[in-house]
């Protein structure tokens, strides 16, 4: 069954072939047509073709469902009083993703499923339809995998993370723990993955580590992306740009040999700044990465640690505010350049073909996820063409 969404105000396509030629492809009073899951047609509404169901969105702005790239949902307990720590002077580190192991490695497979269930409509109740979630609160072979089952019942975006940080039992011989996370783990979590990932930084694993567990994963099939320079400067971007990782996530300490191995490679920088909101840390510098031709994608980093949001919205508007990024960029960025971290095209937009993915703002224009921050704009969340 057809179904014409019209008297959209503002229709943020994602193509710039269309409407204005802009960035963002906007159109005006304008209609699209959802057939069989996908986008059908669009443009003006005075030209839309006849449907079996009319969805008159009263002058509302339309987008694409954001396309959330990085996220670790799969988890137990929380970390508020490290928060609070922080907030009150102590700085952030690696370690503390120690605490949420344990109460990972205590919860039942229910809870697990539950929890992250709950984190994944709450992403949909705010236009996220597309979401990349992550193992790496296990950190053993039964715990990993089973991560990755509740996981994959969530997302087709699923990544092995079982290199997160060194667990407490192989704190005196890291080299077991990589032995083990490049065989008998991998074997166990392969299937379950579409993507392998891996935390290279100071407190948990050096280039060499992360290089061996990156090259292993591609073998069995999986595709590479990596945490890099998050904390400081770092081999992790380079790395990344080395194995052909889809992305290098985090970026915020760069180099100028960083930023240039980033475009030359079409590597996508995936930028977090819910992170450095949460921590206090310096934000990395969008602006900086897209005057060299980087590909940008914004995403939440959920986790319940070093940023606890589930918030697109959110972290688009401190992506503008804080990392130097104009309104379209930073929609861009949280749409296409998620998608394009996913390597995905698919989602991020709404041509003709693409996934019926898009979310209804209650607004006029996509300048008001930004000009009106930590205000629920979304009215309405599309998935495949089906209201969610």
């Amino acid at each position: 069954m057809s179904t014409l969404l019209t008297g959209v105000g503002e229709l943020v396509t994602g193509d710039p072939s269309l409407g204005d030629g802009s960035l963002l492809g906007l159109l005006h009073d304008a209609a699209l047509v959802v057939d069989d899951g996908r986008v059908a047609w669009v443009g003006r509404s005075v030209d839309a073709p006849a449907c079996d169901d009319v969805h008159d969105v009263a002058g509302a702005a339309v987008v694409p469902g954001f396309v959330d790239s990085h996220s670790h949902l799969v988890f137990a307990g929380e970390r508020s009083a490290e928060f609070a720590a922080r907030m009150a002077g102590e700085r952030y580190s690696a370690g503390g993703i120690r605490s949420t192991v344990a109460a990972t490695r205590a919860a039942t497979d229910d809870q697990l499923a539950a929890r992250a269930g709950a984190h994944v409509a709450e992403m949909r109740r705010q236009g996220t339809t597309t979401v990349e979630v992550k193992s790496g609160y296990g950190l053993t072979v039964h715990d990993e995998a089973r991560s990755l089952q509740v996981a994959a019942a969530l997302t087709p975006e699923t990544t092995y993370l079982g290199a997160h940080v060194v667990p407490p039992e192989h704190a005196d011989d890291p080299g077991a723990y990589v032995d083990l996370v490049t065989g008998p783990m991998l074997d166990a979590c392969a299937p379950h993955a579409r993507w392998i990932d891996v935390f290279c930084e100071t407190g948990a694993f050096d280039a060499d580590q992360a290089r061996a567990i990156l090259l292993a994963g591609r073998d069995r099939g999986l595709l590479p992306r990596i945490h890099a320079n998050q904390l400081g400067h770092g081999p992790g971007v380079q790395l990344a740009c080395e194995v052909g990782a889809a992305a290098a996530d985090h970026c915020t300490y760069l180099s100028e040999d960083d930023v240039d191995a980033l475009a030359s490679t079409g590597t996508v920088a995936g930028l977090l700044p819910g992170v450095e909101f949460s921590t206090r840390s310096p934000y990395p510098d969008a602006r900086r990465l897209l005057d060299a031709g980087v590909t940008v994608a914004v995403a939440t980093d959920c986790n319940p640690g070093s940023c606890y949001t589930s918030s697109m919205p959110f972290v688009l508007a401190l992506a503008v505010r804080e990392m130097g990024m104009t309104p379209a960029e930073a929609l861009w960025a949280t749409t296409r350049g998620g998608a394009a971290s996913l390597r995905r095209d698919d989602v991020g937009h709404l041509a003709v073909g693409a996934r019926a993915d898009l979310a209804v703002l209650d607004a006029p224009s996509h300048v008001h996820l930004a000009y009106r921050p930590g205000v629920p704009l979304v009215r309405e969340t599309w998935v495949g063409g089906v209201r969610a």
